[in-house]
């Protein structure tokens, strides 16, 4: 058994303990693996044993992984922050993008969506420790945001992302978690048919799990420690 592999099925594992105790079906947690960094070798083998969903942060990483590894047909997430000029490549060649924190984005998202291709999966990303590192919208801005991305016509919005400052207070980690999923159920009420909590990585899955996640994004528990001077593809 290779690495990634018992590395995947660790993470399953995790992820089922996690649901059982909280009383959810596994089934309803997507494991979006984060491979931003890693060779296409290291996604093939993975996608090998089973793991279709991929999740990429620098476009110009993205675009010739997703091109070599086109055989695969994968699901690809594009979870960093977009500049606006660098939409078009996201648009043409990603399922899902979960880090939409201004309108502009969307709008370029939405006009460069290939016309063959289904309504872009999106998620607004939210900035749910207040941390002017963090990238996302202020939670008192989310319901404006979607109201004015939730009608563009090639986007179909989702749900909500956040990205927590790292914490070993496990209360303070789960009341942001929490926040992220009543801001969604919030959102549900005035009528959105929202139905995805992008939130949990490899050190706090479970706890994200408990409020509700619906895809953790895992790199490092699948794929091993980062090497940022590694050939990306």
């Amino acid at each position: 058994m290779t690495t990634i592999s018992a590395n995947l099925q660790a993470v399953h594992a995790r992820i089922a303990a996690a649901c059982a105790a909280c009383g959810r079906d596994p089934a309803g947690v997507l494991l979006l693996a984060v491979s931003k960094t890693w060779p296409a070798a290291a996604l093939r083998e993975a996608a090998a044993c089973g793991q279709h969903a991929f999740g990429e942060s620098y476009v110009q990483e993205a675009v010739p992984k997703i091109a070599a590894l086109a055989d695969l047909a994968a699901e690809w997430h594009f979870i960093g922050p977009l500049q606006s000029n660098k939409t078009r490549a996201v648009a043409e060649t990603c399922a899902w993008v979960h880090s939409i924190e201004r309108l502009k984005i969307a709008e370029r998202l939405s006009a460069q969506r290939p016309a063959g291709l289904p309504p872009l999966q999106v998620c607004l990303q939210v900035n749910v420790s207040g941390e002017d590192s963090k990238s996302g919208c202020a939670p008192a801005e989310a319901a404006a945001l979607a109201a004015a991305i939730a009608p563009l016509p090639n986007l179909r919005l989702r749900g909500l992302m956040a990205i927590p400052e790292p914490t070993d207070d496990e209360v303070l980690l789960r009341s942001r978690f929490a926040l992220l999923r009543e801001l969604r159920d919030e959102l549900k009420r005035r009528g959105y048919a929202l139905d995805t909590l992008s939130m949990g990585m490899s050190h706090d899955l479970e706890t994200a799990i408990a409020e509700g996640a619906t895809i953790v994004r895992v790199g490092t528990a699948v794929f091993g420690a980062r090497n940022y001077s590694q050939d990306s593809v």
